[in-house]
């Protein structure tokens, strides 16, 4: 499901647009450095931008810090949270989006429980976010059988080198390497292009997203995805010094008007 082409018009947001600018443009090392650190802290759920994990032993350890899970919202730690309300809003910058999701989800639920099929999505949900997470990505929302997550200058400016190795490490916890084939049947996309990245919401609830017309495009490629198969523009591969000899593709992508160049890559087994 894609963003809407839109950009948030409050005044606040655009008064903020400065520090937005400066967060996301320049990187930030201790924060880079820290995340893949605490990605492997146990447990899920963690912090969608810094990583701090919210349950478990890894969650006792954030709370003797500090930090613990928002109860207006949960997809934040507390410290985080305190910084997006401080500065409502964002900025457009150029990032990386990875779209993934599981092909065949309605026939793959009519085989299984209600309750097998949540456990399958959960353990689906995990080896993304572990997979975002260890490339220093945000994960943007989970959507039914979909993982959104962007990968931003803050953190690197390998943006695009960072969301296709996530990409494949995701269809590799995914079982796309193994001789007897996946768990479950992962497609995904990535683009890189210019968006808007920032927290939308009011009254003490907000939501980190991105906006913009390069979300549409990677959901787009993530939908013509085969099953094992990591689409990725020839933007994001160029950005990302991808072997120009790969395997090239020609898509008509729906709303527009020329065709879109990709690159398709697989793992091991695939």
């Amino acid at each position: 499901m894609a963003a809407p082409d839109s950009v948030p018009s409050d005044p606040k947001a655009r008064e903020n647009e400065a520090f937005w600018r400066n967060y996301l443009e320049n990187y930030n090392r201790a924060q880079g450095m820290a995340r893949p650190f605490l990605s492997k802290i146990p447990s899920n759920p963690r912090c969608v931008l810094c990583g701090s994990p919210f349950h478990g032993f890894g969650g006792g350890l954030m709370k003797m810090i500090g930090k613990a899970q928002s109860a207006a919202n949960p997809r934040m730690c507390n410290a985080c949270e305190n910084v997006m309300l401080k500065h409502h809003g964002g900025a457009e910058v150029s990032a990386s989006m990875l779209f993934a999701d599981v092909r065949g989800s309605t026939a793959l639920a009519e085989t299984m429980t209600a309750g097998e099929f949540r456990d399958q999505m959960d353990r689906f949900y995990a080896a993304a976010s572990g997979a975002v997470f260890a490339n220093n990505g945000v994960v943007d929302k989970f959507v039914g059988d979909e993982v959104v997550a962007v990968f931003a200058p803050m953190l690197g400016m390998d943006h695009s080198s960072r969301a296709v190795n996530a990409g494949l490490d995701l269809l590799r916890a995914t079982g796309h390497a193994d001789p007897d084939g996946p768990w479950v049947p992962v497609g995904a996309g990535i683009h890189t292009g210019k968006v808007w990245f920032g927290v939308v919401g009011e009254g003490g609830h907000v939501e980190l997203t991105v906006l913009g017309d390069p979300v549409n495009t990677t959901a787009r490629l993530a939908a013509q995805a085969g099953t094992g198969e990591l689409l990725v523009s020839t933007d994001a591969a160029t950005v990302a010094g991808l072997d120009p000899d790969l395997e090239r593709r020609s898509l008509d992508l729906k709303g527009k008007a020329q065709a879109t160049e990709v690159v398709t890559l697989r793992v091991d087994g695939a």
